[in-house]
């Protein structure tokens, strides 16, 4: 008797979802543990230091980490084509739902790295980083609504990369915390890096995945193919240019410039 044995394509597939699945995981995962404690009214809970108002520094905190757990859980579903293209109008309300979520988290943010006690380095970090999430989020909006469907893909992936930072954070500080011992750093020095390197970390890999799955293939798509005669000269097809999505392809690559 034989195994029985699945078709390359399913295995293909699975191997391709692998890093959605973790994805999902990992966002639910540091959102179940980070964000319950700032839901318990109760300032001794908080997981960083407070500052004099102990009070007004965990409401200000919760009004960060709940909405922003809620836009972690949210965002990686959004990016699952087979959901997108299936429920089209669930993608729009779940993006109006995230687009809250980060608007409200990231002011919230502000406030919170303008009272944070731990120390000027995590500070700057802080306000880079929310500053940058509003921004993107902002950038995100207004492609879609011109239509602009790739480009607002573009920038809701950069907006994600900073929502992930939160888990990636987590992930150099208890790093960070197992090598405290052969360091010799305080904890402040340890943190300020771990929100230094989760922000450089996620951007660098949201910058990576642009270029490799949108702006690579748009590029591929709009390569001038050869025409005519063996030996003829390459053109490319001019008509084909004034159709709206081949100057999206071409903006999103990075080699047309619509204010130009």
């Amino acid at each position: 008797m034989t195994a029985p044995t699945h078709p390359p394509g399913r295995a293909r597939t699975w191997k391709a979802r692998i890093p959605s699945i973790v994805l999902i995981v990992l966002a639910i995962g540091i959102a179940a543990y980070a964000v319950p404690r700032y839901l318990t009214g109760n300032p001794d809970d908080s997981a960083v230091p407070l500052g004099p108002d102990p009070m007004l520094h965990y409401l200000v905190l919760t009004a960060h980490a709940a909405p922003a757990g809620l836009a972690l859980i949210l965002g990686p579903f959004q990016f699952i084509t087979p959901l997108r293209t299936r429920f089209p109008r669930a993608h729009r309300v779940t993006g109006r739902i995230y687009m809250i979520c980060i608007a409200l988290g990231a002011m919230a943010g502000l406030v919170a790295a303008t009272i944070s006690v731990d120390g000027f380095s995590a500070q700057i970090a802080f306000y880079l980083l929310n500053l940058a999430w509003l921004y993107s989020l902002a950038q995100g909006f207004r492609h879609i609504r011109r239509g602009e469907v790739r480009l607002h893909r573009v920038w809701m992936i950069r907006n994600y990369a900073l929502t992930f930072s939160a888990v990636t954070l987590r992930i150099f500080l208890v790093i960070g915390l197992m090598l405290r011992p052969t360091l010799g750093v305080e904890f402040t020095e340890i943190y300020s890096a771990s929100v230094w390197a989760s922000i450089f970390v996620n951007a660098v890999a949201a910058e990576y995945f642009i270029v490799t799955r949108i702006v690579t293939p748009a590029l591929r798509r709009r390569r001038p193919q050869p025409s005519g005669p063996r030996g003829a000269s390459v053109h490319v097809r001019v008509d084909q240019l004034d159709h709206p999505s081949a100057v999206e392809d071409l903006t999103v690559a990075g080699i047309h410039d619509p204010n130009r």
